[in-house]
């Protein structure tokens, strides 16, 4: 999870808040016909400008493109896209979404068309003897456990909900042998999908003189932009701690300041006390010690944590009260902002962005997907 300056309200779960509130099947088609028909005038409206832009774009260089001048001072297409790149990559990646989904129906109803016509049946005649036919049957322990699990959401009597319940259950074991006989189908059919996915989009993230755990030439490069009274970014380090193990020689961890001030008023000195501890050769050390102290610390308990790790205690308290570094931690929070950080833990691995306290494997796998990188493999 990441800590965000506006919570959002936990959800129910899903399957039991759509038994308490059943919502019309036509409405719902309604509703998703109109959203449907919106984001296609959006997307045409959209791609009607692209064009227009095309053609005068074209005739610009990378280095050279204007879209604006304020007094003389020309704004670029660089610019711009360097500060809206993750939008437009969110929106790329949605169109690609609604495109592949399309193109995977349309390549289902074909199957199921050829192989309809090879029995010389129709295609619901087909779904009913291999779909709904072989469906698994729901038992009563199913019901049983799925009402337990969930009754404190459920409303209704407990016949009607228990009805729900296994008309609920039963739909998702058909939809179940649909796909598995879809797959089947697929696996007997020659299907070549052309259809590519967007680039994936890499922010630029600045890593100059910002404290680092690994070798500096490392082909995979974590940016952290971290709170130290976050219990998120508390959470995240142990994950951390063993990717740098897993990965010694080709992952480097690099930290950003994004203190929450906020949420956590005391933050930001103690960010500052960390550079201060910086100064000494110990940044790491000090890090550790805030996060094994965390959630708060107050000047008192920044100069204990400062003489367990053994500062030198005259120059880190000088260091700390003459704000020297609230200036770089300031500008550390203005460089995540543009880069789209509102909440902590954010992380940029090799660019790519990664919210909040994720599990170790959802890290191992795109770190994986780094390492397999052509430019990168060669190394």
């Amino acid at each position: 999870m990441a800590e965000e300056v506006s919570r959002n309200k936990i959800k129910r779960d899903g399957r039991a808040r759509a038994l308490a509130r059943p919502l019309r099947r036509d409405a719902l088609e309604d509703s998703s016909r109109a959203r449907s028909k919106r984001l296609i005038q959006r997307i045409l409206t959209a791609s009607a400008v692209a064009l227009v832009m095309s053609g005068w774009a074209a005739a610009q260089t990378p280095t050279t493109q204007a879209l604006a001048e304020v007094n003389g001072k020309v704004i670029t297409a660089r610019e711009v896209e360097k500060s809206l790149g993750e939008q437009l990559a969110k929106l790329e990646e949605q169109v690609y979404s609604l495109k592949r989904q399309k193109v995977e129906a349309l390549i289902d109803e074909r199957v199921l068309d050829g192989e309809a016509s090879k029995r010389g049946i129709s295609v619901q005649a087909l779904l009913d003897a291999e779909v709904n036919a072989k469906a698994e049957s729901v038992t009563p322990q199913e019901v049983e456990n799925f009402y337990q699990g969930n009754k404190a959401q459920l409303t209704g009597t407990e016949a009607a909900v228990r009805e729900q319940i296994r008309t609920f259950l039963h739909n998702q074991k058909v939809a179940a042998r649909r796909e598995a006989f879809l797959q089947l189908l697929r696996s007997q059919a020659r299907v070549v999908m052309h259809l590519e996915a967007p680039p994936v989009f890499r922010a630029e993230v600045p890593t100059d003189g910002a404290p680092a755990r690994g070798p500096a030439a490392a082909p995979v490069t974590i940016v952290e932009f971290e709170d130290f009274q976050c219990p998120f970014c508390k959470e995240a380090q142990a994950t951390l701690a063993e990717l740098l193990s897993k990965y010694p020689e080709t992952v480097r961890l690099v930290h950003r300041d994004f203190p929450l001030d906020s949420l956590h008023p005391g933050s930001p000195k103690s960010h500052e006390a960390a550079r201060c501890a910086g100064e000494q050769g110990k940044f790491w050390a000090y890090h550790d010690k805030l996060y094994g102290d965390a959630p708060g610390q107050g000047a008192e308990r920044l100069k204990e944590l400062a003489r367990e790790i053994g500062l030198d205690m005259p120059a880190f308290e000088r260091c700390v009260a003459s704000a020297k570094y609230q200036a770089a931690v300031q500008k550390d929070v203005q460089e995540g902002k543009r880069l789209g950080v509102n909440g902590t833990p954010a992380f940029f691995i090799n660019g790519r962005l990664v919210w909040g306290a994720q599990p170790l494997d959802n890290f191992i796998h795109v770190i994986q997907e780094e390492l397999a990188r052509p430019a990168l493999a060669s190394k």
